[in-house]
């Protein structure tokens, strides 16, 4: 049979299972990702297995997300980091060095490797052809440690490109257009595999943009292959010793199957506050706006700040709007001033900011409450960007910075002029300085981790009780996201390292009173959730936050992946509803029980009773055999602990 290129990547990682779409895959993995916000957990967690070194052929921890400094917490998780980089045996980007994804994308990614990461658009990865794939942060510390990544075998959406992109149309319209066609969970369980002639005019960074925000989909991973485009990356980074063919074969067979015509596409933009609530920039033209960003890892090439520095060169933004600029990499900002694009920019009002993710995930540049706010970045859920009550746009470069000159939601097609063509450099600005690359193994184990007093211990957690009898302290609707369920922000992003005081932001998107009833429900208790529960970022933080307030169940009608993983990571049972009409039979307050708890998970015959309505609610999972070990252990941890 032909292969996809997603079949043949599995297939050469694969150490257990079979390429049967629902069963439980393990592969070998190549390389590791971690950022700063996810990365402190999973130093804590190689502390608690009790790695010596680090048995990847790449792992490197990144400090793109808690840059901004505003007391000593950062600082100390940054040092904590640092150290843990020299005990354990990996690369460490420091401050300021860039965003995860473009960074690796231009220092470590290789075609055909295997990769995974505890930041979701870890998928990022994909357009060099590598199988990278976002997941929880005790996930990431097993492969350091060595071992498989177990994941459920997706299902291949071959998604072909036909045509080329019109004037003034870019690669964040195509995933904008396919966030339209599919929505945030069009992609559950699936890999998506871009192929076809209209790939020949896509760049690797283009393609980086479409793959990225594949987690939006709610996708496993997006892949690409690796071909001329993907050479010519690695060339400019001074790496093409690193590129190797890697395509689908000549008619390969995919699960599910599209075409997209990209001469069809036109510019697009994702309304507050979802990434699929997408409509035609021209339908809300006019509309008037605080604030424009550009940057993040969503948009996160040298081309897409050159485009934006060409538009607005030799003219002022509109007095009303705040432009912002995130540059994503040092080297992108380097090069960016070469061609004096950094300089069109400042000229024309915008503010520079640091090499990092920032006010993506709302470490800055929190919008005005009532104001418009347009971003290139990937999400938009709400209370992200630091403001609680916010108003976020999702759009391309182009429509951004055709809005910060003009105040109000512009088409760029109505410019009047022909899009500028930016002439990049052939070569990138390489300079690796800022990477620091891991001790020898004889001095790394003389190394202690340096511990602030903002870096606690890990939790522990007990064992599936015979009986749960769980009040429910909070429902929750559909797409509830892990930014909901564990809020990033100025206020928060410090406390990652500390789970005693990050558990009191827990929920507080949705409800602001959830912690102080969890400390009062000391018996442990149960959330409630509607469909596609716990979208978004990979922050295990959202699964062991409410652990430590006391959550033992989560019921919903269906979950996200990464989210449902975690749960399960930290011994937290995920169920979902039989019937999901039965939602509408639990509500906040009622008290829901379990008994004989570890025999029903492993049987996976769940009754539960709702004593306080006097009902029986029907429920299953659909957990693995290891699964099930983990959940009834108290995660994975103490699963492993129990292990001779």
């Amino acid at each position: 049979m032909q292969r996809s290129l997603a079949h043949k990547l599995i297939g050469s990682h694969l150490v257990d299972g079979d390429l049967v779409p629902g069963t439980e895959i393990a592969l070998a993995v190549d390389q590791t990702l971690t950022q700063d916000a996810t990365g402190t957990l999973v130093m804590q967690e190689l502390e608690a297995l009790g790695l010596d070194r680090a048995r990847t052929e790449v792992s490197v921890q990144y400090v793109d997300h808690n840059l901004l400094q505003t007391d000593e917490k950062n600082a100390e998780d940054h040092e904590f980091l640092r150290s843990a980089c020299r005990r354990y045996g990996l690369w460490f980007s420091k401050p300021g060095n860039g965003v995860s994804h473009p960074t690796h994308m231009q220092r470590f990614g290789i075609p055909g490797r295997s990769m995974v990461g505890s930041d979701s658009h870890t998928c990022a990865a994909g357009c060099l052809g590598m199988l990278a794939i976002g997941v929880g942060g005790l996930e990431v510390a097993l492969a350091i440690a060595g071992q498989p990544l177990r994941i459920r075998m997706p299902e291949i959406w071959g998604v072909r490109l036909e045509g080329r992109l019109r004037p003034w149309v870019s690669a964040k319209d195509v995933i904008l257009e396919m966030l339209r066609r599919h929505g945030v969970s069009g992609g559950v369980h699936r890999i998506i595999e871009y192929h076809g002639p209209g790939l020949a005019g896509l760049s690797a960074m283009d393609r980086h943009v479409i793959a990225n925000m594949g987690a939006e989909l709610g996708a496993t991973t997006t892949v690409f292959p690796s071909d001329s485009a993907v050479y010519e990356f690695l060339r400019a980074e001074r790496r093409e010793h690193d590129f190797e063919v890697f395509t689908a074969d000549d008619g390969a067979s995919y699960d599910v199957t599209e075409t997209l015509d990209l001469s069809e596409v036109e510019p697009l933009i994702a309304r507050p506050s979802a990434p699929d609530s997408v409509v035609p920039v021209r339908e809300v033209a006019g509309t008037e706006i605080g604030q424009v960003v550009i940057g993040s890892s969503a948009n996160p090439g040298l081309r897409d700040f050159a485009v934006a520095a060409a538009m607005v060169r030799g003219r002022q933004t509109d007095p009303r709007v705040s432009f912002d600029v995130n540059p994503t990499s040092r080297e992108i900002l380097a090069d960016l001033t070469r061609i004096g694009g950094t300089l069109d920019l400042v000229t024309a009002g915008a503010r520079i900011h640091q090499a990092g993710c920032m006010g993506c995930i709302g470490m800055g540049q929190a919008p005005a409450v009532g104001q418009n706010s347009l971003r290139t970045f990937p999400r938009n859920f709400p209370g992200r960007s630091g403001t609680r009550e916010d108003s976020v746009w999702l759009c391309s470069p182009e429509t951004a910075a055709a809005s910060a000159l003009t105040g109000v939601i512009t088409d760029p097609r109505d410019l009047g002029q022909d899009p500028p063509r930016p002439v990049l450099p052939e070569r990138a600005s390489v300079n690796t300085a800022m990477l620091v690359p891991p001790l020898p193994v004889e001095r790394a184990r003389e190394v202690e981790l340096v511990k602030g007093p903002n870096v606690s211990a890990l939790p522990e957690f007990p064992r599936l009780p015979d009986r749960l009898e769980l009040p429910v302290l909070l429902k929750a609707g559909d797409d509830v996201s892990t930014d909901e369920i564990s809020p990033a922000g100025a206020r928060a992003l410090p406390l990652r390292s500390n789970i005693p005081a990050l558990a009191e932001f827990s929920f507080t998107g949705i409800d602001q009173d959830y912690p102080r009833r969890a400390h009062e429900a000391a018996g442990g208790h149960a959330v409630v959730g509607g469909a596609n529960y716990g979208q978004g970022s990979s922050r295990e933080h959202a699964a062991i936050a409410p652990r430590y307030l006391g959550l033992r169940m989560v019921l919903a009608r269906s979950f996200a992946r990464i989210h449902w993983q975690n749960l399960v990571n930290f011994g937290i049972v995920p169920l979902e509803f039989d019937d999901p009409a039965d939602y509408e039979r639990v509500g906040v307050g009622d008290v829901l029980v379990l008994d004989d708890a570890p025999r029903a998970v492993t049987t996976g015959e769940i009754t539960i009773r709702n004593t306080s309505r006097d009902l029986v609610v029907r429920a299953r999972h659909s957990l693995s055999p290891r699964q099930v070990d983990t959940v009834i252990a108290g995660g994975v941890i103490p699963l492993i602990a129990t292990r001779p």
